[in-house]
């Protein structure tokens, strides 16, 4: 039980990190975000998309075969 109220103690005082985080470090992250957030509306269109359209093609096709 102890142990446990030491690591419960450890979580709630605040520790302190003093070191620079430069430019390079930054656009890094940055890049990587804007990434994965691309890579995530990449895969959702590309889920969506390409289905949607493939029954698009089939109802215009069905259209055009009506008409005639």
């Amino acid at each position: 039980m102890p142990k446990l109220i030491l690591i419960f103690l450890f979580f709630l005082i605040p520790n302190y990190s003093f070191a620079y985080i430069g430019p390079g470090m930054g656009g890094g992250f940055l890049a990587a975000t804007i990434g994965i957030i691309i890579a995530i509306f990449a895969a959702l269109f590309g889920i969506l998309w390409f289905p949607v359209k493939r029954f698009l093609k089939k109802k215009k096709n069905k259209d055009q075969e009506i008409k005639k």
